[in-house]
C-alpha cells in the first residue's frame, strides 16, 4: 500500500515476539505494535502492520521480546543516597541509628531530585516504565520524573512527627493537596495519600488522609504488617492489627494498598479479598532485613489483588524488578515444598497486570492492547544465558535480567535504545550523587567513631 494511503502513525515497533500478557497468554511471532498519541493504535503481525501504517519512528526488535513494563509498586526511589549503609544490622538499630539521621542530615529537596533521577535510570535500564514512590519532598521526585518522562504514582510519606522535612501532619497533609491539585490532569504524574504506617500515624490522622483520599479518588497506600514486631505494637495500642484497626476505622477499600502484608493471618487475607484491597510483594526487602516471607500464594488463592515492588535501595539493595520476580516465583516454593506454588506466568503477571492494577494504573498500562498507553520494553533474547528457550514465560521468570532489556518506552516515547538512556544524561547523574554519597560516607565514618 503506498505511504499516502497507509494510516500514519508515530511508532511501529516490529519484527518481535510480542508477549501482550493479556486474556489466554497468546504471543504474537513476528509482532508488531503501532502507536499513535502515546496509545497503542494495534498490535499483529509485522507484515500486517507494515501494510497499513506509515511510522514516524521505526524500531526493529528482530530476536526481542516486546512486552509491557514492569511497574514497581513500592519504592522509596531517593534512598538510592543510601544504598548499601550500614547493611546487617538489626532493624532497629539500623533505622534508628543510622538510616533516620542520615535522613534528617542529607535529605533535602536537591537531594531527593538527583538521588531519584538516579533512581529513574536505574529502573529505566532494568525495563521498569512506571513506579509507586513514597518518600519526602515528593514535589522533587514529580520534577525528576518530568525531565526523565517517566510514569509515576507519588505522595508524600505521612508522620503523626518527624522526618527530615519537619513537616507537620497537617503540613504535609497540605503538601499532599497542592500535589492533588496541581497534577490531577498530568499524563504521567498520578498523586496518592500516603500515611507512613499504623504504628507511625495515630486513627483520626489515619481517618483524615482517607477522607483526602476519597476526595480526590486517589490511591490509599501504607506499609501495614511488615514486622511482627509492628503488628504486635499496634495491638498493644489499638486493640486492632493493622488490617484491622484500617477495617474498624471504615477505610479498607479497594483503593487501599498495603505494603508489604508479611504477618497476615488467613481471616485478614479474606477480610482483604472481601474489601478489593490491594497488597505489594516485596520479597528481598522482606528476605534482607529479615521481616520473614508474605504468604502470596494465599493472596492469590484468596483473590487478593497483588503487585510486586522493590522497596527501597536502602532495604533491598536496587531497584531490580526481575530480581523481585524470580523470587516471587521461587522463594514460595521452597516454603511451601510445592513446585506450582507460583508459575512463571503468574509471577511475570505479577510486576506488569498486577502491579499497575494495584496503583491504580490498570486501565492504563500493564498489558499490551489498543487504547492502552503505550508504555512498553525490548528484552534480548540473542544472548548465551536465553538460548535455546521452549518458553518465553519460563525465559522471563527465571533467566532474563535487567541487563537484557535494550528499549524501554513510556507513553510512546523511548527512553532508551540499544541500551542509552536518551532522556537523561546519566554520567552526570552519576557524578552528582556520587559527590552526594561522598558527603554521606564522611558522617557514616563520624558515626562508627562515636560508638
Amino acid at each position: 500500500m503506498p505511504d499516502a494511503i497507509r494510516e500514519v502513525v508515530d511508532l511501529l515497533v516490529t519484527k518481535g515476539l510480542v508477549i501482550p500478557m493479556e486474556g489466554d497468554g497468546r504471543v504474537i511471532e513476528d509482532g508488531a505494535v503501532a502507536v499513535r498519541d502515546g496509545k497503542i493504535v494495534a498490535l499483529g503481525r509485522s507484515a500486517q502492520l507494515g501494510a497499513v501504517y506509515h511510522p514516524r519512528e521505526m524500531l526493529d526488535a528482530s530476536g526481542q521480546i516486546v512486552m509491557p513494563g514492569l511497574v514497581n509498586a513500592h519504592t522509596h526511589a531517593a534512598t538510592t543516597v543510601f544504598r548499601g549503609l550500614a547493611d546487617d544490622r538489626p532493624l532497629a538499630e539500623w533505622l534508628e541509628r543510622f538510616i533516620w539521621p542520615a535522613e534528617q542530615r542529607f535529605i533535602r529537596p536537591e537531594t531527593v531530585y538527583w538521588a531519584t533521577l538516579l533512581a529513574i535510570v536505574e529502573m529505566i535500564r532494568g525495563g521498569v516504565t512506571a513506579f509507586m514512590d513514597m518518600y519526602f519532598y515528593e514535589e522533587a521526585v514529580a520534577e525528576a520524573a518530568t525531565e526523565s518522562a517517566m510514569r509515576v504514582v507519588l505522595g508524600e510519606v505521612l508522620f503523626d512527627r518527624g522526618g527530615p522535612t519537619m513537616r507537620s501532619f497537617d503540613e504535609a497533609l497540605t503538601c499532599t493537596r497542592d500535589l492533588l491539585e496541581r497534577y490531577c490532569d498530568h499524563p504521567r504524574i498520578s498523586i496518592c495519600v500516603q500515611p507512613h504506617g499504623t504504628y507511625t500515624v495515630s486513627p483520626d490522622n489515619l481517618i483524615r488522609a482517607k477522607a483526602l483520599a476519597d476526595e480526590y479518588g486517589a490511591r490509599f497506600g501504607l506499609h501495614a504488617s511488615e514486622t511482627a514486631h509492628e503488628v504486635a505494637d499496634v495491638r498493644a495500642r489499638t486493640g486492632h492489627s493493622p488490617v484491622r484497626l484500617l477495617d474498624h476505622l471504615g477505610m479498607l477499600d479497594e483503593q487501599v494498598v498495603l505494603f508489604h502484608g508479611v504477618h497476615l493471618d488467613p481471616s485478614e487475607i479474606a477480610l482483604l479479598a472481601e474489601r478489593g484491597a490491594g497488597v505489594v510483594h516485596c520479597p528481598e526487602a522482606n528476605l534482607k532485613l529479615a521481616s520473614g516471607i508474605a504468604p502470596l500464594p494465599a493472596f492469590l488463592a484468596a483473590g487478593v489483588r497483588v503487585g510486586l515492588g522493590t522497596d527501597g535501595p536502602a532495604s533491598n539493595n536496587d531497584l531490580d524488578m526481575w530480581g523481585e520476580i524470580q523470587m516471587a516465583a521461587k522463594i514460595h516454593r521452597g516454603v511451601s515444598g510445592d513446585s506450582t506454588a507460583v508459575g512463571a506466568r503468574a509471577a511475570v503477571a505479577l510486576a506488569t497486570q498486577g502491579s499497575a492494577a494495584v496503583v491504580g494504573l490498570g486501565d492504563r498500562v500493564g498489558s499490551l492492547e489498543p487504547g492502552k498507553r503505550a508504555d512498553m520494553i525490548l528484552v534480548d533474547l540473542d544472548r548465551p544465558h536465553l538460548v535455546p528457550m521452549y518458553d518465553v514465560y519460563s525465559h522471563l521468570a527465571y533467566a532474563v535480567g535487567r541487563g537484557d532489556v535494550t528499549a524501554t518506552i513510556v507513553d510512546g516515547r523511548v527512553l532508551m535504545k540499544n541500551r542509552e538512556v536518551l532522556t537523561l544524561d546519566e554520567e552526570r547523574v552519576v557524578a552528582r550523587v556520587r559527590e552526594i554519597g561522598g558527603g554521606v560516607a564522611r558522617w557514616l565514618e563520624g558515626q562508627w567513631h562515636a560508638s
